[in-house]
């Protein structure tokens, strides 16, 4: 029932025709910048449209295999047309998922930062194994995930860390991860074995182009050091890592990732670019809507999913309302359920 709004043909056909008559006039590339828009937008909606035919054609097909079983009460088609409907099924599952991104910033890669909040090592060890599923996740859909910049625990797990992740709709697919992230178990750092309370902060942005945000140099401050490490041979020993300082703002990124103190600058700006943009964006929404107390700290109260290992397993997240009871699978990147619940949930607040 989900799928009507989105997969509504006639009306992007419509659009797709409007659009043609538009690109065929000869002032259509006076301005460039739209033109490019909207060349985009015919791409996706060609793209859609063909996409939508292909299913059809292959629900129509089975429907007919079916009815030609029925007729000659033929059985041996039975396993054939049950494995054509569940790949139909996933494959529609899939579709709707991308057809779902349709937001400004949704295609582009996404610049994802991982910070622990109250509760000490208990919560440096949970912003790591968010980390690695976040990790995970992207390993499973094909995206590249490079983390430029980890501060280790003084204990344990991380203090705070930045992944850069390029891929088909890597920012739409994750931008419902944004949010306070809330584990309860039994600690493996306390020796009566009690049950702990962590939180930890995730923060999606888009990493936006040059066009969208300028920086001047008098507004940032670059500082260059040695990158750190667990030591060996693999400690870098020039200063090759870049942090770079928004003075108007006070946002600070940093990059040590690459041995080169040249490519670690440019992707600190790029991640400083992208923070600025939400910024403005955020300061944007709070200007329009007069919100109040959207800030929230990351502590109880302020979660949008939480991860409950004891007294019973349950993953739950506090906007959809969806429950899993596989918290590994969860952990072990297996967001999926979770995103497309988010995206639902989403569209329809919009609505």
């Amino acid at each position: 029932m989900s799928s009507g709004g989105i997969f509504d043909i006639p009306a992007k056909e419509r659009r797709l025709a409007a659009l043609d008559a538009e690109m065929a006039s000869p002032a259509f590339w006076e301005d460039n910048r739209r033109a490019q828009e909207l060349v985009r937008e015919r791409t996706e909606l060609a793209r859609t449209v063909t996409r939508v035919r292909e299913l059809t054609t292959a629900a129509e097909d089975l429907g007919v295999m079916l009815e030609l079983a029925a007729e000659a009460g033929d059985s041996s088609l039975d396993r054939e047309i049950a494995e054509g409907v569940a790949k139909l099924r996933a494959e529609v599952d899939e579709f709707e998922l991308k057809v779902m991104l349709s937001g400004p910033h949704d295609g582009k890669a996404a610049i994802l930062s991982i910070h622990p909040g109250a509760g000490g090592t208990e919560s440096q060890d949970w912003a790591q194994m968010l980390l690695r599923m976040y990790l995970r996740w992207c390993e499973r859909h094909g995206l590249k995930a490079e983390v430029v910049d980890l501060l280790p625990g003084d204990e344990a797990g991380i203090k705070s860390a930045t992944v850069e992740i390029t891929g088909d709709y890597a920012y739409g697919y994750l931008r419902g991860e944004t949010g306070v992230h809330r584990l309860v178990r039994i600690s493996p750092f306390d020796a009566s074995r009690r049950r702990q309370t962590s939180f930890a902060s995730v923060a999606v942005v888009p990493e936006v182009d040059d066009v969208e945000v300028s920086v001047r140099e008098d507004e940032i401050r670059v500082d260059v050091f040695r990158a750190s490490g667990p030591g060996g041979q693999g400690v870098n020993t020039a200063d090759s890592a870049v942090r770079v300082t928004h003075l108007p703002t006070g946002i600070v990124v940093q990059c040590q990732n690459e041995r080169s103190q040249l490519r670690n600058r440019d992707t600190a700006m790029r991640i400083l670019k992208a923070r600025l943009y939400e910024l403005a964006q955020k300061k944007q929404r709070e200007e329009l809507a007069e919100l109040t107390g959207e800030k929230k700290e990351i502590a109880f109260g302020s979660q949008i999913r939480s991860y409950t290992f004891q007294p019973y397993q349950l993953i739950k997240d506090h906007r959809t309302g969806l429950e899993i009871g596989n918290v590994e699978a969860v952990l072990d990147g297996d967001l999926d359920a979770l995103i497309k619940a988010y995206l639902l949930w989403s569209r329809g607040a919009q609505a």
